[in-house]
């Protein structure tokens, strides 16, 4: 890995920051879900009162409760001075910031470069609102509007659909899905935007079907597909 900024040194035990995967009998979800706290999942606000405190934003538990079989969470943060009780450390986020025990992990992690996460880069999706934070591997990543702690937000439930999408579609490498959003400024958006439209088409489709005006075929199989074309790389 790439040596961390001077203020995010952390004396690694193991060159790899996550462990080895689990192991039959043991359940290891397909993918990895590495998703950014700050700004993403918490609103930060600070006073000379209170100090440092967290809104939970709308759908924390949704996202985590509907991933959580799907996805290995992994929760980070490279705003290491608002958690100055965390310490660099693995296991469950703090209770005190909301997020469900649901077996996720929690690291510091400056430099988001994600060969050392000891897990295969194909299933990795990284979630921050940064675009900056993934560009060693930019098609892994998904850059979203920084939340700007507004109740009425639901980026949370789209997320979940959108990677849950992924996953149970199979997806062999989320690369050559995430690049399809990647020049995107709200991909989840974009997201909604073709899967309504998608759908909207399924719904003329069947209508002409069952007036004889059109051939049946396999048309909802390919729909997933359709919601992120073939990637320029391949």
């Amino acid at each position: 890995c790439p040596p961390c900024p001077p203020q995010m040194i952390i004396e690694p035990t193991s060159p790899k920051l996550l462990p080895d995967p689990l192991r039959e009998p043991y359940y290891q979800p397909p993918y990895t879900l590495v998703i950014e706290l700050t700004g993403v999942l918490l609103h930060p606000e600070w006073s000379l009162v209170t100090g440092w405190r967290f809104k939970k934003r709308p759908g924390i538990e949704h996202l985590l409760q509907q991933l959580a079989p799907l996805y290995e969470i992994v929760v980070f943060t490279s705003e290491t001075g608002m958690f100055p009780d965390l310490g660099p450390r693995f296991g469950v986020p703090d209770p005190g910031f909301g997020v469900p025990d649901l077996g996720s992990q929690f690291l510091f992690w400056g430099p988001q470069d994600i060969s050392c996460l000891n897990r295969d880069p194909a299933r990795v999706v990284v979630v921050d609102w940064r675009r900056d934070s993934f560009r060693l591997q930019p098609y892994n990543g998904l850059a979203l509007p920084r939340w700007d702690g507004g109740s009425d937000d639901r980026a949370l439930y789209d997320l979940a659909a959108f990677l849950k999408t992924i996953a149970l579609s199979g997806v062999e490498d989320v690369r050559s899905v995430l690049e399809n959003y990647s020049l995107e400024e709200d991909p989840l958006a974009a997201f909604l935007r073709r899967r309504t439209r998608l759908q909207e088409e399924e719904q003329q489709r069947l209508a002409e079907l069952a007036q004889g005006r059109a051939a049946p075929g396999p048309f909802l199989g390919s729909l997933t597909g359709r919601l992120w074309p073939r990637s320029k790389q391949q």
